[in-house]
């Protein structure tokens, strides 16, 4: 079953932020956006394609209102010691954001991406909005990994659905047109890009 639409899972994990260990809960991120990103492992090799690019866009999800959390199986020591790795050595460097240490794996059951077996999570990426209601959330095997843009069109168009009660067609980017979410209304979009 999906979770989107569906209030988010809670979760109390040990983290790292700004270089400091400290607990991570959702209510942290109580009446703001917040993207929560899953990822295998520490230490491997898509992995910190992804977090440094989303540690690199992180001006932009806070431009709009949104924080960004990153979690995998992996203990907070562990994540200390690869922020502590420079990137041109396969580490992270300093993250903006929290890193969270799901070492029991309860968030990665809770969010439905954890392969039981191989006892790690797949890439999944939730949006959640103020309310703490997930508005989207994609999920990618172990070996694609995910476009940072993408995620933030996303969250905009999450933002711009829950802004304006009108629907973000296919294709939708930040200024293009929205449609009514009705036979009637939406008609006016048809006509003028049909």
């Amino acid at each position: 079953m999906s979770l989107v639409g569906n209030k988010a899972p809670d979760f109390e994990l040990e983290a790292v932020k700004n270089g400091q260990f400290q607990k991570a809960t959702l209510s942290d991120y109580e009446g703001k956006w917040l993207v929560i990103f899953f990822y295998p492992l520490d230490y491997t090799f898509v992995c910190p394609t992804e977090i440094t690019a989303f540690a690199d866009a992180y001006d932009k999800f806070k431009e709009l209102g949104a924080d960004v959390a990153a979690v995998s199986v992996d203990s907070h020591f562990v994540h200390l010691a690869w922020q502590q790795t420079p990137r041109k050595e396969g580490g992270l460097g300093s993250l903006p954001f929290a890193h969270l240490a799901d070492l029991n794996k309860t968030m990665s059951r809770d969010y439905d991406v954890l392969i039981e077996e191989a006892g790690v999570s797949l890439r999944g990426v939730f949006i959640i909005d103020e309310e703490g209601i997930i508005q989207a959330a994609t999920i990618n095997h172990l070996g694609i990994g995910r476009n940072v843009d993408e995620v933030l069109r996303t969250l905009q168009a999450a933002q711009t659905v829950k802004k304006t009660g009108e629907v973000c067609p296919a294709n939708w980017k930040p200024g293009d047109d929205t449609m009514k979410p009705d036979p009637e209304g939406s008609k006016a979009y048809f006509e003028k890009h049909g």
